[in-house]
């Protein structure tokens, strides 16, 4: 049997890497410091040209670079945040965090991004911030989401987006702060967790600061309780060394969806749609397919790994039963929950591979949907 096709392979880029990564984790090791240093110092500033803004905060993760955010823009118990129920988990543990409840908008069909029409009716007076999702790598309509905001702040969830631009403007840019994520596996991944808020505002930026590292500017002088949530020293050294090969990595990930757009030609099948005037930066290539689960098994069965993202909405989820949605409330977000397969896609991906990938994608489709 041949080798199976990963849906990911960290192995490869740690491979490629080493010779960097190794100088870096010993540049770290030799100085003795490990927290809030100069290696974090150096990584945030770069990530924050990178995106072209004035801020970035290194913190733990990025479930925390949302509550953190939402916190420093004024959310707290009682309030109402508004997002989508497709989402990873995270979005929403983050406004749970806080007291804050919720607020679920359906998705446009075609982009599986926030629909802003939907968004409008949404807002009420207890409407404390809007969480646009940059799903799968692809920009939310931001334009049209901060119009329906007005005053409302608005924080971005970049968290599989870095990279992705919508009419010419990185997302991150668009809101009051963006939130990002390092978790291993996203396209700018630290080997550990991670995350940063961005920002423009001197102000939003000096509250995160103090959020992040128990509420202090002056060691044991605390000015507000805050959390202990710092991006460390290795990670951000890591990340350092990443960063310079994102942009050769997203043009990458764009090629291989391009080929398996190519590809994968049977018309039952439903690709990522790439909206006008977006970049779509590709963390993940969610196809939609009719018979999900058996085509699942066919790929399987076929030697080629995939994920499903995700497969119950947030409104449907246990944990968030209190909030008193039911089946058929969001029905876009319903319908892509039960017909999207995540297919392998990422930098170090190989040729034969992705031909794999999508032959066999071609031959399940047969098989559950006719030539």
């Amino acid at each position: 049997m041949s080798v199976p096709v990963p849906f990911h392979d960290l192995r490869r880029e740690v491979a490629a890497l080493r010779p960097e990564i190794e100088a870096a984790v010993g540049r770290v090791l030799d100085s003795g410091w490990f927290v809030l240093g100069e290696e974090l110092a150096r990584f945030e500033a770069a990530f924050a040209r990178y995106l072209g803004l004035a801020h970035a905060v290194g913190v733990g993760n990025g479930t925390d670079a949302v509550q953190l955010a939402l916190e420093a823009v004024g959310v707290g118990p009682g309030d109402e945040v508004v997002t989508v129920p497709n989402t990873a988990e995270p979005t929403c543990a983050a406004i749970a965090a806080l007291g804050a409840r919720p607020v679920f908008v359906d998705i446009d069909p075609e982009t599986m991004m926030l629909d802003p029409e939907g968004l409008a009716a949404a807002i009420t007076p207890r409407t404390a911030a809007i969480v646009p999702v940059h799903l799968f790598g692809h920009p939310a309509p931001m334009d049209r989401i901060l119009e329906a905001a007005g005053e409302i702040p608005v924080v971005e969830d970049c968290a599989q987006a870095v990279g992705a631009r919508l009419h010419g403007r990185g997302v991150g840019r668009w809101g009051r702060a963006g939130s990002f994520s390092f978790y291993p596996s996203k396209n700018l991944g630290a080997y550990g967790d991670g995350g940063a808020v961005v920002t423009d505002d001197p102000e939003l930026d000096d509250r995160l600061r103090l959020l992040r590292n128990y509420g202090q500017r002056v060691r044991y002088r605390h000015e507000i309780p805050g959390h202990n949530s710092r991006l460390d020293e290795l990670q951000a050294a890591i990340l350092s060394v990443k960063l310079a090969h994102l942009e050769g990595w997203i043009e990458r990930r764009r090629a291989v969806a391009a080929r398996y757009r190519e590809r994968i030609r049977h018309p039952a099948a439903r690709h990522p749609v790439e909206a006008a005037g977006a970049r779509h930066v590709y963390h993940l290539y969610p196809l939609r397919v009719p018979e999900r689960d058996r085509v699942q098994q066919h790929l399987a069965e076929a030697g080629i790994q995939t994920l499903i993202h995700y497969p119950l909405p947030l409104h449907l989820q246990p944990a968030f039963a209190d909030l008193g949605y039911g089946p058929g409330d969001f029905p876009h977000a319903e319908a892509a929950a039960a017909s999207m397969i995540s297919l392998p896609l990422f930098p170090q991906i190989e040729e034969a591979e992705v031909e794999r990938v999508a032959e066999a994608v071609e031959a399940a489709l047969a098989e559950v949907a006719g030539p």
